[in-house]
C-alpha cells in the first residue's frame, strides 16, 4: 500500500518505507561493501534509485525484497568499479569491548574479527556477495539467484567456494 502510494508521488509514504527499510538495507550493504561510509552512500543512492523507480515496481515481490535487490545492485556496481587495495594496515576500528567481558575475551573477539575480514578481502566480489547473502542474511538459493541475475548452481558454486577459502584462513580459530 505504501508503495503504491510512494509510486503516486506520496512523499510521506516513501519516507515511512525509508525509516521502514533503511536500517536493513544499511547492514546489508556494510556487510557487502565492508565500510559503513561506503554502505551509507550505496543505501543513500539505491533509496534515490528506488523513489525514481517506483512507478516501475510491480509488485510481485515486496517493497524489502525489490530495495534488497536495488542496495545489493548498487553494492556490487561500486565493488566492480573499486580499485583493489592492498593495505591491510586499514583494518577499522573495533568496538568498544563488551564491559561484562573480559579482555581476553575481547581480544580473541577483535582478533577473530579482522581474521575474519582479511579473509573476506580474499574472497571475489561474486563469491563475497553470494557468501554474505546466505550465510549472514539467511537467503535462499533461489533468491540469491534472483538477485545477482546468476543461476541458484552458480550461486551455490560461488557459496561453496567461499566456504572453502574462509575455512581454509580461519582454520587457526578452530
Amino acid at each position: 500500500m505504501l508503495a503504491v502510494r510512494a509510486a503516486e508521488g506520496d512523499e510521506e509514504a516513501f519516507e515511512v518505507l525509508v525509516r521502514h527499510h533503511g536500517a536493513a538495507a544499511l547492514q546489508l550493504a556494510e556487510r557487502l561493501m565492508g565500510s559503513r561510509a561506503e554502505a551509507e552512500d550505496a543505501v543513500q543512492d539505491a533509496f534515490v534509485s528506488a523513489w525514481r523507480k517506483l512507478p516501475e515496481f510491480r509488485g510481485e515481490a515486496g517493497f524489502g525484497t525489490w530495495l534488497h535487490r536495488i542496495v545489493t545492485n548498487r553494492c556490487l556496481n561500486l565493488l566492480r568499479a573499486r580499485r583493489p587495495v592492498a593495505d591491510l594496515d586499514a583494518v577499522p576500528e573495533p568496538a568498544a569491548p563488551d564491559h561484562r567481558s573480559s579482555p581476553v575475551r575481547a581480544a580473541e573477539s577483535h582478533a577473530a574479527a579482522r581474521d575474519l575480514d582479511l579473509a573476506m578481502r580474499c574472497l571475489s566480489t561474486q563469491q563475497r556477495v553470494c557468501w554474505v547473502l546466505r550465510e549472514i542474511e539467511g537467503r535462499s538459493y533461489e533468491s540469491i539467484a534472483h538477485t545477482v541475475r546468476i543461476s541458484p548452481e552458480a550461486v551455490r558454486a560461488r557459496v561453496f567456494r567461499a566456504r572453502r577459502v574462509l575455512t581454509e584462513a580461519m582454520a587457526a580459530w578452530r
